[in-house]
């Protein structure tokens, strides 16, 4: 009796339709996703650039766009609008709430990590890694989610706007010894969640 190897067919995905790679997108196919990035990402960066004006938030939109297409991919209704169409939507709805938070940080309202987990650093060009960096950015902001509201502002404020113990408690009008436990405790417990992570 004689066992032969099972056959794996390889997927063209360059061939496939846009619909066909969101079905197998459905399926957690991540080289569907990529195939889609490599499709789109210039038309949905285009689109962000042109409503921010700027390279960097743009950049990060354009990741924002294909990570929420991972996510809710069951969102997605053909009948409504195409492929394109539907990233575009995405893409102008992140952009808006981008410059709202810019408006917010130039009125002078406290700094948060919803809209400073922009700027952490990406492999933006490489189609492959998108999805990984994405998640990991995600993994960061529930970590920090969790914390409590003024542990979060005195990290962002320490963090992303390069503040020091000081000037961060003279900007929220809060005595040094209190700043520097919130940072301390705050540090101590993203370890914490995070580590826990790793083990599960």
């Amino acid at each position: 009796m004689h066992f032969y190897p099972q056959v794996i067919p390889i997927v063209d995905y360059s061939n496939l339709n846009d619909e066909a790679l969101i079905l197998l997108i459905t399926r957690a196919q991540p080289k569907a996703l990529q195939e889609l990035y490599h499709r789109y990402h210039r038309l949905v960066f285009s689109l962000a650039l042109n409503l921010v004006g700027d390279r960097a938030a743009a950049e990060e939109i354009t990741l924002d766009v294909f990570l929420k297409v991972w996510h809710k991919v069951d969102t997605y209704r053909p009948e409504r609008a195409k492929v394109s169409s539907w990233l575009t939507t995405i893409a102008r709805h992140r952009a808006i709430d981008v410059l709202r938070q810019q408006r917010t940080r130039l009125n002078g309202h406290r700094v948060g990590w919803n809209d400073q987990l922009w700027h952490i650093p990406s492999t933006r060009h490489n189609p492959e890694e998108v999805t990984g960096l994405a998640l990991r950015r995600e993994r960061i902001h529930q970590a920090v989610a969790q914390l409590p509201p003024e542990q979060q502002e005195a990290l962002a404020l320490a963090f992303f706007s390069g503040y020091t113990h000081r000037e961060i408690a003279e900007k929220l009008a809060t005595p040094l010894g209190t700043i520097k436990t919130r940072l301390r405790l705050a540090l101590q417990k993203l370890r914490e969640i995070l580590d826990d992570e790793k083990l599960d």
